[in-house]
């Protein structure tokens, strides 16, 4: 691999000759040999709207060329394109405030824009990096970042399958099954009604999340290194915050307090407890369908799921639900990501949080898996969801809890009887409320109605 020399304020060190990233990068590709996990693309994309508008901003209140300012905004496009990732190698195991990936993001657009422009123009610290801090500008990134994977992603893929089972609820209107509490057999429920719990948990997660973002459209930009905004021009903040709006087309305001942004992460924590949330609903749903659908002779059996795949490489026709099995593990990831998230969130020491990467690290995990999970599950498994009406027919009339719809006319404790006689000779509810004396054969007949149970 060939070499070139370049210099820091620390001095000279060597960078691959086909890398755009300067000293400070290479000294912490050198330093922090940890682990396969680097920062995720997801904010360097956010640090390419954050630097195009600052340079914008800064054009705007005098403080930049425009030259400068056009060759940045250039650069930051071909980020967001894409042309330009493999420029972007660090660690999330780095310093804790992000400054070494914003120094990366520095000195990919000034040497790229110098190489465009055929001379040395910009300077990453004195011009791409201009009324900032790596301190406010990394937890600007981690917001700008969460913001967009969740409005563009995440909601959209939970909405997708809120629809979806809308559709299996009006298609399984009218089917009447045994419903279950306690993993026991409780009265009927109309399959449709239980698909509308799993529906209206989505629903309110949808919502949880989305008032959520109102909190993490906040910005610490302006604060520069302690919140007091030194070297930074006044208004810098508000204008800067209404150009990353209108580059993303996504609403961002500054945060009225630049301590609190600093050194608080809080606002991504309460998100995440949102994402967390998800996860549990999720995690129901996923395991309601599994059991619904075990057998499929010896399991409840009650639903059909689409066959995806072989399930057993030694019992030969063996089907798994191996959806349900990919989405709950998806979840059990995303809750344990929820503890590394309050754990970083708690670090703040004094005028900063220092544990930034690995917390955004683990939040936008989430939110990825979150999102690609909720669509492999709504298309290979939801949409080819189908009740098996006999089976559910069958466990229906076979509910020793159906004794309930007896109970208000022979008593709590004679139904009771009437139950367990009927489990112990295996005999039916009528049989056994005949035998007891309780009942006419016609007054049963009359109120025993399982299907207007429901």
């Amino acid at each position: 691999m060939e070499y070139r020399i370049e210099h820091d304020s620390m001095g000279s060190i060597k960078v691959p000759v086909d890398k755009y990233y300067g000293a400070q990068t290479a000294r912490s590709l050198s330093n922090f040999k940890i682990g396969t996990e680097k920062i995720p693309p997801e904010v360097i994309r956010a640090f390419a709207y954050l630097k195009a508008a600052c340079a914008s901003t800064n054009l705007e209140l005098g403080k930049l060329k425009k030259d400068k300012a056009d060759i940045i905004n250039t650069v930051c496009k071909e980020i967001l394109d894409g042309r330009l990732d493999e420029h972007f190698p660090l660690s999330v195991w780095q310093t804790g405030s992000g400054t070494q990936s914003n120094m990366n993001v520095n000195e990919v657009i000034t040497n790229r824009g110098n190489e465009i422009l055929g001379k040395k123009l910009l300077h990453p610290n004195d011009d791409v990096n201009m009324s900032q801090s790596s301190n406010d500008t990394f937890p600007a990134a981690m917001h700008i970042a969460a913001v967009i994977e969740i409005k563009d992603k995440l909601l959209p893929s939970l909405n997708k399958l809120i629809l979806e089972f809308k559709r299996l609820e009006e298609e399984n209107t009218g089917i009447v099954k045994s419903g279950r509490t306690h993993l026991q057999d409780a009265t009927p429920i109309a399959f449709s009604q239980e698909i509308s719990g799993w529906r209206s948990s989505l629903e309110n997660n949808y919502k949880q999340i989305e008032c959520s973002l109102l909190f993490i459209k906040k910005l610490a930009l302006g604060a520069t290194a302690v919140g007091t905004g030194l070297n930074a021009p006044k208004d810098f903040d508000t204008l800067v915050a209404k150009n990353i709006s209108k580059l993303t087309g996504k609403e961002f305001v500054t945060d009225s307090n630049k301590f609190h942004a600093l050194s608080s992460k809080s606002e991504l924590v309460f998100t995440h407890g949102a994402l967390s949330s998800l996860s549990g609903d999720l995690m129901k749903i996923a395991n309601d369908i599994r059991w619904l659908a075990s057998g499929p002779r010896c399991g409840l059996g009650e639903i059909f799921i689409p066959e995806n795949e072989p399930g057993s490489s030694i019992m030969p026709g063996k089907v798994n639900p191996t959806q349900c099995e990919s989405l709950t593990m998806v979840c059990v990831q995303v809750m344990s990501n929820n503890m590394a998230v309050n754990m970083a969130s708690s670090q703040g020491n004094f005028e900063l949080n220092v544990f930034m990467p690995v917390l955004i690290y683990n939040f936008l995990q989430s939110v990825k898996l979150l999102s690609e999970g909720m669509d492999s599950f709504r298309t290979h498994c939801v949409c080819g969801i189908r009740a098996n009406k006999s089976k559910m027919h069958e466990n229906l009339y076979n509910s020793l809890m159906l004794v309930t719809a007896i109970s208000p006319y022979i008593g709590y404790e004679n139904a009771a009887k009437v139950a367990k006689l009927a489990y112990e000779k295996n005999i039916s509810l009528k049989e056994a409320a005949l035998i007891m004396n309780l009942m006419t054969e016609e007054k049963f007949d009359e109120v025993f109605k399982p299907e207007e149970m429901i």
